[in-house]
């Protein structure tokens, strides 16, 4: 039969389960096929355009490489260590505490996932930096002032943000405890030690694993932050390498040698992921508390205020910062800016092209994943879920800097680099999103499953019927937050930015860190608070929404 009559077969015969699955899968195909595209032309790229074969022996002995490949997994491994040691007290103390704000911490700890990372690291410096809050103190106790500028300011910007999400990971596994066994813990008036050993540490220990490849992961893979805060020759990352060299050296070759250890080293790191956890996704969704039984109250009660206290202080404290630096800027004059309202326009049109290029790539990814959960299970069909579940994930494998620079390399041998630079920044985030957008999709979509699939078939319910009565129910409201967080993470992101950014093509934060790099730090931080406003908004909209759709 032609493809061209499917559709008309489509409306005259009602749609079997099989015509349905093949649907799916097909659309998945589709996803796969694009991606592969795009993540395998910038690996080509990176392995044919060089100029010049590189010196792989002269390159692999040479003292400065050795010393950024070290230093990116030196600070990587001590972030990831500060971020989960302190999630833990903090996870701990959140679940166990009874406080009316309890949601709004919650949400507080999300937020600083949706926070564009300059922002965030302009706000490291107002906090930590030489005239920061902190210095002060330790000024104050007779102590030198701190610099936050290498490796000890790059550990505290990656603490700011993954504690947070190390320490909501962790009360989503606590939630996960049973009910019974928190009532149980109450009526046997186990001590809090023995709570935490019996019930706390068991739970937090399976989602350990996860939380803690993950956040090695994000770190190692860290560009920003280290390209604001280290950049020196004692504090560069593979990233901000890849991205001098291309940038400020023009050295393909030493490009190309740096992706591919990057490249080596992400996938080791997304197979140990892969391999010691896969329940992330609390860390990205709301959550459900659990009642507990447990008295709180005494010594208990007053340690977990003090956490409490510390980690919010450490948490919130940047946000402060943020507004207080950006409200003494004069942000009438910065949003009459025409370089400003241009850089707006650019960063709202990007977001919004790669938010729905994103969700027009993830969701049927996993609707192709879901339909072949259905089916019988075979060695085969495995393995497609499989690739169904892991070309989501691909863009953590190479990340956005390596393929900004593949398509680099490409672009110049064809046409002009910075013509096509909206479409490859567009790609390139849109792909940044997805290991997001997954997680957030999944778990909703595989409970959906669990509970109408039976009734769904008895039914007769495929095809378009079955979106919309089934899936779509259950899907629109994380579905919006994805879409946010996908806006958000574009609007902040500087990663492939940084490489096809011009005078023609700028993008808030782009424009940020021109203002940075020309000591305009007043324009600066009004530019941090609109971008940051602007971030947190849509996320709050999302989580809103999502809120309520959970409520019901």
């Amino acid at each position: 039969m032609a493809a061209g009559a499917w559709p008309l077969r489509l409306s005259a015969r009602p749609m079997t389960g099989s015509t349905d699955r093949r649907w799916r899968v097909a659309a998945g195909l589709a996803a796969v096929a694009a991606l592969a595209v795009f993540l395998g032309g910038a690996c080509f790229a990176l392995l044919t355009q060089a100029d010049a074969a590189p010196d792989l022996f002269a390159l692999a002995s040479d003292r400065y490489l050795r010393g950024v490949v070290l230093f990116t997994l030196e600070q990587a491994a001590l972030s990831t260590l500060l971020a989960v040691a302190g999630a833990l007290p903090l996870a701990v103390a959140l679940h166990r505490a009874r406080f009316p704000g309890r949601g709004l911490v919650l949400r507080l700890f999300l937020l600083p996932q949706a926070l564009p990372v300059l922002v965030g690291a302009l706000a490291i410096i107002a906090v930590w930096g030489r005239n920061g809050v902190v210095s002060d103190l330790v000024a104050t106790l007779g102590f030198d002032r701190l610099n936050v500028y290498g490796l000890s300011g790059i550990l505290i910007a990656h603490t700011f943000f993954n504690l947070p999400l190390a320490a909501r990971l962790m009360v989503a596994a606590l939630d996960g405890v049973p009910a019974e066994s928190w009532k149980l813990a109450g009526q046997l008036s186990l001590t809090p030690l023995t709570t935490f050993r019996i019930l706390e540490w068991p739970a937090i220990r399976t989602a350990l694993p996860g939380a803690t490849s993950l956040i090695f992961m994000l770190c190692v893979t860290s560009f920003t932050l280290v390209l604001t805060l280290g950049g020196g020759p004692g504090a560069t990352t593979l990233e901000v390498a890849i991205y001098q060299a291309l940038r400020y050296d023009f050295d393909p070759g030493l490009a190309v040698f740096l992706a591919l250890i990057q490249i080596v080293l992400t996938g080791l790191a997304v197979a140990i992921t892969l391999r010691l956890g896969r329940t992330t996704a609390g860390g990205f969704t709301l959550g459900r508390r659990a009642r507990r039984y447990d008295p709180h109250q005494g010594f208990v009660r007053a340690l977990d205020l003090a956490v409490l206290t510390v980690g919010i202080a450490f948490v919130l404290s940047p946000f402060i910062a943020t507004i207080v630096a950006g409200l003494r800027s004069d942000l009438i004059a910065l949003l009459a800016d025409p370089n400003v309202q241009r850089a707006a326009m650019t960063s709202g049109v990007v977001a919004i092209a790669a938010a729905t290029l994103a969700v027009l790539l993830a969701a049927p990814l996993l609707l192709a994943r879901q339909a072949l959960e259905r089916s019988s299970s075979s060695r085969g069909r495995a393995a497609w879920r499989g690739l169904f579940e892991l070309s989501g994930s691909l863009v953590l494998v190479v990340p956005p800097i390596v393929i900004g620079a593949g398509w680099f390399l490409l672009l110049r041998q064809v046409t002009d680099v910075f013509a096509a630079a909206p479409f490859v920044v567009v790609a390139t985030n849109a792909v940044m999103a997805m290991p997001f957008i997954v997680r957030i999709l999944a778990p909703a979509l595989a409970t959906s499953a669990q509970r109408h699939d039976r009734l769904a078939e008895s039914l007769g319910l495929f095809g378009l019927a079955r979106l919309r009565h089934v899936e779509w129910p259950a899907l629109k409201a994380p579905l919006a937050l994805s879409f946010a967080f996908a806006l958000a993470l574009s609007l902040g992101d500087l990663g492939a930015m940084a490489l096809f950014g011009s005078q023609d093509f700028i993008t808030l934060p782009y424009l940020l860190l021109q203002r940075m790099g020309s000591y305009r730090t007043a324009d600066a931080a009004g530019l941090a608070l609109l971008l940051g406003v602007l971030c947190l908004a849509l996320m709050a909209l999302a989580e809103r929404g999502f809120r309520g759709e959970e409520g019901r």
